[in-house]
């Protein structure tokens, strides 16, 4: 039997711990009504979500996978409304609708090729296609390295969705062996590296930000 018995568990863990996860855009969208402005925000976190979850749902049709179709339903609906509130807050609505407009051409060429490509080959060449963007999409804070290095700080680094998704990589990893999904356990073991090589950031550089606040309410 071995961790086959363990199957629902593991994708109940899985999805529940992915959709809280997809749920802590709701305190960026906080930040950006309190300021009444998305001025300062990045979009890409919520369009390249939105463009990801649509692609990840096409697999998970493709490989008739129930958890991994529940939760990309759910990360396309929020990812969504968090895009909505974006573009309703933005300060230059033209080049966020440019970058929808250009995301949007992108999905509808892969999802075109989905319905075009031969059924014995689309699912390992759409699973390739759709790791190597979900690997970008992980590895994409990695961006703010050389910064890092040289102020020696993690304040630009989201620390609660890097720890998140490290452990969701790590449970829908687990699912991969379970399923034996070649792709699940290829893009989530790599994924998984990348998370705990920027969780390893965190203690080689302290977040100076706690620090500044204990010393400021000291002098107060």
């Amino acid at each position: 039997m071995g961790l086959e018995v363990y199957k629902e568990l593991v994708a109940s863990c899985a999805t529940i711990c992915t959709m809280g996860h997809m749920l802590s855009g709701i305190l960026i969208c906080k930040d950006i009504y309190r300021k009444g402005s998305a001025k300062g925000f990045d979009p890409m976190p919520f369009l390249g979500g939105t463009a990801m979850c649509i692609l990840m749902l096409q697999y998970a049709l493709i490989v008739r996978d129930p958890a991994m179709i529940n939760v990309n339903v759910f990360g396309v609906l929020t990812n969504v409304l968090y895009m909505t509130v974006y573009y309703y807050y933005s300060p230059h609505t033209k080049d966020t609708l440019a970058l929808i407009g250009k995301a949007t051409a992108f999905v509808m060429v892969l999802l075109a090729y989905a319905q075009t490509e031969s059924p014995e080959n689309i699912e390992f060449r759409f699973g390739l296609i759709v790791t190597v963007l979900l690997l970008l999409l992980i590895a994409s804070p990695l961006v703010h390295l050389k910064e890092i290095i040289r102020t020696k700080n993690t304040d630009i680094l989201p620390f609660p969705l890097i720890f998140m998704g490290t452990i969701v990589q790590f449970l829908w990893l687990l699912y991969g062996f379970i399923i034996n999904d070649f792709f699940i356990i290829f893009q989530n073991s790599v994924g998984f590296v990348l998370s705990l090589s920027q969780m390893s950031l965190f203690v080689i550089f302290p977040s100076k930000s706690k620090g500044k606040t204990i010393s400021e309410e000291k002098i107060e």
